[in-house]
């Protein structure tokens, strides 16, 4: 019993060590442009913007195959940030001015747990049979909760001004 112990042991370090020097060995060096622009996209995989991921989009954008304003969650702010980082110059007046969230209207939520089901960020709480919310924070603007509503209930609206998003307006040059 001992001398099998020994043996699975032996062979673990032994396999372990062989995978950690062909690892090392045979690493494949990325392109760390790929990298930092994928850092710099939302990670939430949605899909909004043709691609199966933010890896495979931010791949797209550093070769040139997609523009910088290809993903709808990440808006204006990331747009800016990505053609900044890549020198390029953008118009962000075709991109939406606003951020817009998703909202339950609770006098026609029935609690099907559709919107909650396709979600990809889990921003839509609620339980069965019951009224369901938002949690803006966790909300990316990916709209398929109002695709998957049977009762037309979920819109799409502009975050309330509340003391911690409100911002004072900058004065217009007279």
């Amino acid at each position: 019993m001992i001398g099998a112990i020994l043996l699975l042991t032996l062979m673990g370090l032994i396999l372990g060590t062989a995978l950690g020097y062909a690892a090392k060995a045979f690493h494949v060096e990325g392109n760390p442009l790929v990298e930092e622009v994928s850092q710099m996209m939302p990670g939430t995989q949605c899909g909004q913007c043709g691609f199966a991921g933010c890896t495979p989009a931010a791949e797209a954008i550093v070769n040139g195959d997609a523009e910088v304003t290809c993903c709808p969650p990440g808006g204006t702010s990331l747009a800016a940030s990505l053609a900044k980082k890549l020198g390029i110059d953008i118009k962000l007046d075709s991109l939406q001015e606003g951020v817009v969230f998703a909202h339950i209207n609770s006098a026609l939520c029935t609690g099907c747990t559709r919107c909650y089901k396709v979600c990809p960020t889990d921003a839509i709480v609620g339980a069965n049979k019951q009224i369901h919310m938002v949690i803006n924070a966790a909300c990316t603007s990916c709209r398929r909760c109002v695709e998957a509503c049977p009762e037309n209930c979920i819109d799409m609206l502009p975050e309330q001004a509340t003391l911690d998003t409100w911002y004072w307006p900058k004065p217009k040059a007279a």
